[in-house]
């Protein structure tokens, strides 16, 4: 049995010049994506629209969920590098996501106020709510870090190739992230929430077939690293495989509760990372030798710097719905609009179909027939959700496409762009990309400013304004975030990169608070029937987008002088 994976692991196959094994990481990470953006695009304007909670109230727990989702994965990297194994770890989290995102479907009744003042709210139906929360977060824990790993390992040592890889990976998880605001966010605003949660937790069950049934074109990385161990016996009967499972169902009442301790949440972030700051410290001094100590440390940077520009990207999630939702208008191009009746998104045909697609692609002998059925998806699924985007009425959820639809046009380019700057000897260095995107992220927020300062009492700002803010900030993270994803798998020591990996999202962990607590610079207090006061909501915007400009644009600035130091630790990696 300890051998399995070795017999199993055949020749490896190249399509569109990668592995296929990351076409099958590809898929199930976009629909894992898919299951999770739906429900995060809802999240924020569902506890304030339909449960009542004030904006702080809303943003502190969208802060403590997005930070306990991030932070899991270092847990769930050190479980499957040194015990489960990538296949197990993702299989259980994509279990767990499941259950997490139907659960979400129970809504219960909407919050009323009272003649007291008080507003009252749905008591069970908001523990069935922290409860799948608490789902998705073990879920992810256990499947995030891993597939990005798995990733990584299809590519041998210095291959050029890792970079568009990798941009290409996180493609996927923008296609997830595309078509869920439109399909969870259309279907959440138009028929009920509980159909846009619903629908998340249906695209995370064809996530995980996807992963199950690929398994052959990863080449055996995904499986455990010593049968033996994960079948020794620890508690009585238990074995560590079954041990680790109970810890998982342990661990959800922990969760439920965390989810209502807001700021706990973020103290526990604080120790985690000053833990992992401890070991990292004791690894590098006594288990490293001067080179893998300073790729460790590089790895550091890039964690920092995820850290900085998804403290600024997450706002997208935050005052950027909530700006949205108030200030600006939704309908791009509102002649071309169906008013009428509840028009059903187009793009699910591609959607549900795209298992079966991908699962024959893989398994063809012929490339060109391969290539010929991906493509032809990839065009379907363009076209429909390109007549969505324009027909379909849109909300500040739905418009959260917006993002991904950046990265996906925009990737290619990227994947296209890196080897052929380095073939002319101009590509820039990874330290010197990260500092490329906190600058477009400050950037960023210079159109909301405008758009802002066009609102009045009788008139939205265009939507327009938004638009172009999208645009600028995923450029930003297509030239960080996947090539900082690369590094950290590059740079790692081969026996701690799943750790490594966790460390990553625990810097995005931190980044869900930071992002919550400047979010809640331009809280409002809004009753409950929705009346405004455009002259304070303007003012409040206006500072914090400000703000965030300069957070971006200072930030790049201390990543371009760190940058030589940075390329030194490398030694030699790109």
């Amino acid at each position: 049995m300890a051998h399995l994976a070795e017999l199993d692991r055949g020749p490896a196959e190249d399509l569109f010049g990668h592995p296929k094994g990351l076409y099958v990481c590809f898929f199930t990470e976009m629909w894992e994506r898919f299951s999770f953006y739906g429900m995060k695009a809802l999240l924020a304007l569902y506890l304030i629209k339909h449960h009542g909670f004030s904006d702080t109230e809303s943003l502190t727990l969208v802060g403590a969920y997005g930070g306990l989702v991030y932070a899991t994965p270092v847990l769930g990297g050190i479980l499957a590098d040194r015990f489960l194994g990538m296949r197990k770890a993702v299989i259980l989290g994509g279990v767990l996501l499941c259950l997490g995102h139907l659960g979400m479907a129970v809504e219960g009744h909407q919050a009323t106020m009272g003649a007291d003042g008080v507003v009252h709210r749905d008591l069970f139906a908001l523990s069935v709510f922290y409860l799948s929360l608490a789902l998705i977060i073990s879920g992810v824990g256990f499947l995030k870090p891993n597939i990005s790993t798995v990733v990584g390992k299809l590519y041998p040592e210095n291959d050029p190739r890792l970079d568009s890889g990798f941009t290409l990976f996180y493609a996927g998880i923008n296609v997830g992230a595309l078509f869920s605001a439109i399909i969870c966010g259309y279907l959440g605003d138009t028929y009920g929430w509980s159909y846009g949660f619903g629908a998340a937790g249906i695209g995370m069950l064809a996530g995980l077939a996807v992963f199950v049934t690929g398994q052959r074109h990863l080449q055996g990385h995904a499986e455990p690293p010593s049968m033996e161990r994960l079948k020794r016996r620890v508690l009585g009967p238990l074995n560590t495989e079954w041990a680790i499972y109970l810890g998982a169902a342990l661990a959800l009442p922990v969760l439920w509760g965390l989810m209502q301790l807001g700021n706990a949440v973020l103290w526990l972030q604080l120790a985690t990372m000053a833990g992992w700051l401890g070991w990292l410290a004791w690894y590098v001094t006594v288990r490293c030798d001067k080179v893998q100590r300073h790729r460790m440390l590089a790895c550091v940077f890039f964690v920092a710097v995820c850290l900085l520009f998804f403290s600024l990207y997450e706002q997208t999630y935050g005052s950027w719905v909530l700006f949205n939702d108030r200030m600006l208008g939704k309908d791009l191009f509102p002649s071309m609009v169906i008013r009428e009746g509840h028009p059903v998104p187009w793009s699910t045909i591609p959607l549900i179909l795209s298992p079966f697609v991908v699962g024959a692609a893989l398994a063809m002998k012929s490339t060109r027939l391969a290539k010929l059925l991906l493509g032809g998806l990839t065009l379907a699924g363009t076209l429909l959700i390109l007549r969505d985007c324009v027909v379909l009425p849109q909300t500040a959820s739905s418009l959260t496409y917006l993002g991904a639809f950046f990265i996906v046009l925009i990737s290619p380019l990227f994947a296209w762009l890196w080897p052929a700057l380095e073939r002319r000897g101009w590509n820039p260095s990874k330290a010197n990309k990260s500092a490329i995107g906190l600058a477009f992220a400050g950037l960023a927020f210079l159109p909301l400013a405008m758009g802002n300062a066009t609102v009045t009492a009788t008139s939205l700002g265009s939507v327009w304004w938004i638009v172009l803010a999208y645009f600028l900030i995923e450029v930003g993270e297509v030239a960080l975030a996947p090539i900082g994803l690369a590094a950290v798998a590059e740079l790692s020591v081969p026996q701690v990169v799943g750790l490594m990996m966790g460390a990553w999202w625990l810097g995005t962990s931190l980044s869900e608070q930071v992002a919550s607590i400047f979010g809640k610079w331009a809280a409002l207090d809004i009753p409950l029937d929705g009346k405004i006061d455009f002259a304070v909501a303007s003012a409040k915007y206006g500072q914090l987008f400000d703000k965030m400009v300069w957070v971006g644009l200072g930030a790049a600035v201390v990543a371009l002088v760190v940058g030589p130091v940075i390329r030194r630790w490398m030694h030699g990696a790109r």
